[in-house]
């Protein structure tokens, strides 16, 4: 499959009908209007727009050249979007993404990531088939650039421990991708969210928008789960609140207005 096929299939999978309404009711716990997000690992920008739609601002990192150009299309002419062509790690100044031509989805700057994937079930194929340098911004810089946000989503393939090694201060929510070939990784990011404050957890599998846990749950705990899961389940996100409610399996929660009123594609 070529560059070009694999994007258009994400875009079809990402603003695929009924995505948009089902990605906005959740993601309405964790921002509203006035509010800022920032979506690391932008790739096609779905999370991006959702966070438009519920009214907050956004700052969209993707260090992919294509994807990025792909972002300025379809943002470029939004004031209320920041778009950075860069990688988000734990220092800043350059690493090393490698580059699944075939399925951008899985582009990677942890080379433990792609040995992980070779030879385990349901990541045969994948090839890492190039190579780019490219600058490195940590979450603190762009907090310093943007403004302090409300919610991050990290979505990076195996650099999520390193980009919240680049983060010193506690956003009042955030999340992460783990995968079943680096429970290593997901430990290591709990174990960071723990030391900045995060006390409660809840996780999605897949791409599916609905907690596991009917309630909350702590990083011991969380961490213990994602230890037991079957490698079939593949991967998913963790979110951790400094307001429980946030992560509560219920209903989302909708943010008063301020003026009154499955699996991932591999």
């Amino acid at each position: 499959m070529t560059t070009a096929a694999a994007i258009g299939r994400s875009l079809r999978t990402y603003y695929a009908p009924g995505h948009a309404a089902a990605l906005d009711a959740f993601l309405a716990r964790f921002l509203g209007p006035g509010e800022l997000g920032f979506d690391i690992g932008a790739h096609v920008g779905d999370r991006t727009a959702s966070f438009r739609r519920l009214g907050a601002r956004a700052v969209a990192v993707e260090p992919q050249p294509r994807l990025a150009r792909l972002l300025r299309l379809v943002f470029g002419r939004d004031p209320g979007v920041a778009r950075r062509a860069a990688l988000v790690g734990a220092a800043p100044g350059e690493a090393v993404l490698r580059v699944n031509s075939a399925n951008p989805t899985v582009a990677t700057a942890s080379d433990a990531f792609v040995a992980a994937a070779e030879g385990a079930p349901g990541w045969e194929g994948q090839v890492w088939d190039a190579t780019l340098r490219l600058p490195v911004v940590t979450l603190d810089a762009l907090a310093a650039e943007h403004g302090r946000p409300d919610f991050i989503k990290i979505d990076v393939e195996g650099y999520e421990a390193a980009a919240l090694a680049g983060l010193s201060f506690a956003p009042r929510a955030l999340s992460f991708e783990f995968t079943t070939i680096q429970r290593d990784v997901a430990r290591q990011c709990l174990d960071r969210l723990a030391i900045l404050g995060y006390r409660a957890f809840n996780a999605c599998l897949g791409e599916e928008m609905r907690f596991i846990h009917p309630a909350p749950i702590d990083a011991v705990a969380m961490a213990a789960w994602i230890a037991a899961l079957p490698h079939a389940a593949n991967s998913g996100d963790v979110y951790a609140s400094l307001e429980a409610a946030r992560v509560s399996g219920g209903a989302a929660l909708v943010p008063p207005d301020p003026a009154g009123r499955g699996a991932r594609t591999r």
